[in-house]
């Protein structure tokens, strides 16, 4: 391989690896907002999955696929929002809240699915409903990035972000300094779901149709990303990368050297694996994270 050859396989390993990137980016920023306020955010996978769609069905019926990432946004804050009442209000497991989330979106998304073609559980969308690319990149991919620093100035840069790491950190104290630490982490949770489903919009426009299960772990990645980024918005952003290039790479390797495509398929889940069992012992979560406010 010359010269211009190398430099092509990495422009395409770039390019692949922010568009991979994207979902896990977005989805991790969201449980970000969660795990900062203390509620822990399994749900990410289930809410991208009705985001995928929703944000679908939605695109394809109004042959509009901005009102389709918006539809996504709205049904990922409302899933949440039931995530958020579980663990906040009724004070329910927050690991087995998200997990019965999760069980519901894969059971619920082929049902209704199947209701909306006909029998099928797959359907296509056509040019016209899918994102343009600006660029090399759908719109997504350039919303993400510019994401991260918008999330990093709202956390820890205003007085709403002080209060989410407050309710996150000590939530008694914050709730003896007036702060509604329920309110604080409902919404956090709900702008969790926003994200999510946004980042599960995503995953129809790129590859051009709805599939059952098309999420296929990528929000339990997304949850790895934001642990091994060490519960910060930048950390979140390089660990998404990490794991981008990861999935950019074996995707390319397939097929080569005469190694099975399905060692190359699991790189991403061994990295992720191996990313957090070198780094959960030393990253320090919130204090309160997954941790129920006692009644007065």
């Amino acid at each position: 391989m010359g010269d211009s050859g190398v430099a092509l396989f990495f422009m395409t390993l770039l390019v692949s690896t922010l568009r991979k990137a994207t979902p896990l980016i977005l989805a991790s920023l969201g449980g970000f907002f969660s795990e900062k306020s203390g509620v822990v955010n399994i749900a990410l996978e289930g809410i991208m999955l009705f985001g995928a769609f929703v944000g679908a069905v939605v695109a394809q019926t109004t042959q509009n696929p901005w009102l389709g990432v918006l539809a996504a946004a709205g049904v990922g804050g409302a899933v949440a929002a039931i995530h958020a009442t579980a663990s906040i209000w009724f004070r329910a497991n927050q690991i087995v809240s998200g997990l019965g989330v999760n069980l519901l979106a894969v059971g619920a998304t082929i049902f209704l699915c199947e209701v909306y073609t006909g029998g099928q559980r797959s359907f296509m969308l056509s040019v016209s409903e899918k994102l343009p690319r600006w660029g090399p990149f759908l719109p997504l991919v350039y919303i993400a990035l510019l994401m991260v620093p918008v999330v990093y100035l709202m956390v820890y840069r205003t007085r709403q972000g002080l209060r989410l790491r407050a309710v996150g950190e000590h939530p008694e104290a914050a709730r003896t300094m007036g702060v509604d630490v329920q309110m604080t982490r409902f919404w956090a949770v709900v702008i969790s779901g926003v994200l999510a489903g946004v980042a599960g919009s995503f995953l129809p426009f790129f590859a051009g149709s709805f599939a059952k299960n098309m999420t296929n772990g990528l929000g339990y990645i997304a949850l790895g990303a934001l642990i091994f980024g060490r519960w910060t918005p930048w950390g979140a952003l390089a660990a998404s990368l990490l794991f981008g290039s990861a999935d950019a790479l074996q995707e390319m390797l397939q097929g080569r050297g005469g190694v099975p495509s399905q060692f190359f398929q699991m790189v991403p889940y061994v990295l992720t694996m191996v990313a957090l069992a070198g780094i959960v012992g030393r990253a320090i979560p919130p204090r309160a994270l997954g941790i129920p406010l006692r009644k007065e």
